[in-house]
């Protein structure tokens, strides 16, 4: 059994795109020094629909988008030009052991990107380790801290490959965040598998009571699925050794992101 790419479903391009074209849109006013509320009314178009076309959740009519570009002092044309190759910012998702850290760093090394490990800039924004934020400030506050390393990601690099830990589809409106502005793979394995990537890494914590861990693991999966299976491609790595499964996650991401083989 070789490992598998999901095929994309269809809404993937057209938010792909609307993605694209938001920042696309940001980036042209911060450039110009507009703030938000400024360009709606240069360009009479509301905050809101301006807000949702930069978050990428917005549809603008081509008339909307005309007014916009004329209130950037461009055209639309200029405005549109090359948005497919305009976003090339892929994150990894998935539990702990999906291999993220591994492939997302042989992934950006083929697509020649910055790979970013998203605890790291957490650890960063916070000050202090993982375990000190949960220690001193809770589970709520490593949240924030997560959405706003994620934020600061996204704004400083328009293109790389971020591995993102295994919870950050726990806030919803972190995951909103990560699916609009990036191009988003789960790697998908077995709880067993997980278990047993987990211990390989050196973690030998879970086999202090195996059951209850196991259990535990295969609840906290199956609570993420939903959010997980949001992403633009999934990628199944049970069973799979790193070079099968990093050949399908290649394949996907630049199929998905038109990127022509080096």
């Amino acid at each position: 059994m070789s490992a598998v790419a999901a095929p994309l479903p269809s809404e993937v391009p057209r938010r792909a795109l609307l993605a694209a074209l938001g920042e696309r849109v940001r980036e042209l006013r911060t450039q110009r020094g507009y703030s938000r509320k400024a360009l709606c009314l240069a360009a009479g178009v509301s905050e809101r629909h301006l807000a949702n076309l930069e978050y990428g959740t917005g549809n603008p009519s081509v008339l909307v988008l005309a007014q916009i570009a004329a209130a950037l002092d461009c055209t639309l044309v200029d405005l549109v030009a090359d948005l497919r190759s305009a976003r090339r910012r892929v994150a990894l998702i998935g539990l702990r052991g999906a291999g993220k850290s591994t492939l997302g760093r042989l992934l950006a090394e083929d697509l020649a990107l910055p790979f970013v490990e998203l605890t790291r800039e957490i650890e960063k924004v916070a000050g202090c380790g993982i375990s000190e934020i949960h220690a001193l400030y809770g589970a709520a506050a490593y949240r924030r801290y997560e959405r706003r390393a994620l934020e600061e990601c996204v704004e400083r690099l328009p293109q790389a490959v971020i591995a993102t830990p295994g919870g950050i589809v726990s806030e919803a409106e972190t995951l909103d965040l990560l699916l609009s502005r990036c191009f988003t793979v789960w790697l998908q394995a077995s709880p067993e598998e997980h278990m047993q990537r987990v211990v390989a890494q050196g973690d030998l914590r879970p086999m202090a009571a195996s059951h209850e861990a196991m259990d535990d693991l295969r609840r906290i999966l199956a609570g993420r699925t939903p959010s997980y299976a949001k992403a633009d491609l999934t990628v199944d790595t049970s069973g799979h050794d790193i070079e099968t499964s990093f050949a399908a996650l290649r394949t996907g991401v630049r199929e998905a992101l038109r990127v022509s083989a080096a």
